[in-house]
């Protein structure tokens, strides 16, 4: 015997995720994970002071002309995710967004991995941003102290390197910059 259909999560049934919990929509199924935790946040905070100010408002430098948002909705296709932090180019950043989700794919997204997202992080959503054509993926591990940086490259990630501790590194696409990965752990 056969099991029963499970029916497709739909974008509603995100309303009924609990405050204290992050809710995602992967190949149809409804996906819940805890909020995030001190060394998790502390991470996209350093991380974010680093390439905002200088990709986004073009401060010290920098080449500007990026919009970023933190764990903010993006549909890819049937999926609804929540990068921790997300980059699009301004001229393919939506000019009006009817929805709570923005419609285009970014062209970079950073994943901080913890123990209850890293498979998933790791597997099903970094396939599912390759085929959305999303041109750079970030794995920052903060229990390992490491930044892992792929690149799309004919459909699917290569890897360009992996940094951590305490190195100062220039990770594209933000190659105009040198970012203290030091910064970014808490137990650094």
């Amino acid at each position: 015997m056969s099991e029963p259909a499970k029916k497709k999560a739909t974008y509603e049934d995100l309303f009924s995720v609990p405050e204290n919990m992050i809710g995602e929509i992967i190949d149809g199924e409804l996906v819940l994970q805890p909020r995030p935790s001190p060394k998790h946040m502390n991470a996209i905070k350093a991380l974010s002071l680093e390439i905002v100010p200088p990709y986004e408002r073009g401060q010290g430098g920098g080449p500007g002309g990026w919009v970023f948002l933190f764990e903010t909705e993006v549909r890819l296709g049937e999926s609804i995710f929540v990068p921790d932090l997300a980059g699009w180019k301004k001229e393919r950043f939506p000019a009006r967004i009817e929805t709570n989700w923005i419609p285009v794919a970014p062209d970079w997204v950073c994943e901080v991995l913890s123990p209850s997202t890293a498979l998933r992080d790791r597997t099903m959503k970094k396939e599912i941003y390759a085929q959305a054509q999303v041109g750079h993926l970030w794995l920052v591990d903060p229990h390992n102290m490491t930044v892992e940086v792929y690149r799309l490259v004919h459909g699917a990630f290569d890897p360009v390197g992996v940094c951590g501790g305490k190195d100062k590194a220039r990770l594209a696409p933000f190659t105009d910059i040198e970012i203290d990965l030091g910064s970014f752990w808490l137990d650094g």
